[in-house]
């Protein structure tokens, strides 16, 4: 019998299969045993250390774990995934691409602290309430959120 750890991942991955796979027959492409993989690597690794990625971190981590993937196939499929709306882009500066796995997550924000690129999780579901409300008054269905805060240290008193 399987571990309830295991039961709670196949009850992630199963769903996120379906979307992706739906994606990729809508734009004439196949779920390779490639895409599949990427896929359970960013979901293993948010069960793990859930937060942001960047696609060269995940490359090195699937590398380092076995897996023979390009770097092309990594930054396709992480385009194919944000497109399906399993994973977002998230900004916070122009020079890199960090991701953050986003379907079926609670909404939440991102405080970034520009001196040390520390990158904090943040709850808000007053957030939500509001995306929901203003969705709701324009008769639309909310499909997400996106919020960073930029903060630096303060100066410390001289």
């Amino acid at each position: 019998m399987p571990a309830s750890d295991d039961l709670e991942h196949l009850s992630i991955i199963e769903p996120l299969c379906a979307v992706f796979r739906r994606k990729l027959k809508q734009v004439g492409l196949k779920y390779t045993p490639e895409r599949a993989q990427i896929l359970d690597a960013i979901i293993r690794r948010d069960g793990e250390a859930p937060g942001v990625f960047q696609a060269d971190e995940l490359l090195a981590a699937m590398r380092s774990a076995g897996f023979r993937v390009s770097k092309a196939t990594i930054y396709r499929t992480i385009k194919l995934l944000a497109e399906s709306g399993i994973i977002q882009q998230v900004l916070f500066d122009a020079e890199t691409s960090h991701y953050q796995l986003a379907y079926g997550k609670s909404a939440s924000a991102l405080l970034v602290n520009v001196d040390t690129q520390e990158i904090i999780p943040v709850e808000l579901p007053e957030l939500a309430a509001v995306r929901d409300r203003i969705c709701r008054e324009h008769n639309l269905l909310p499909e997400g959120h996106r919020l960073v805060i930029y903060a630096r240290s303060r100066p410390r008193p001289s």
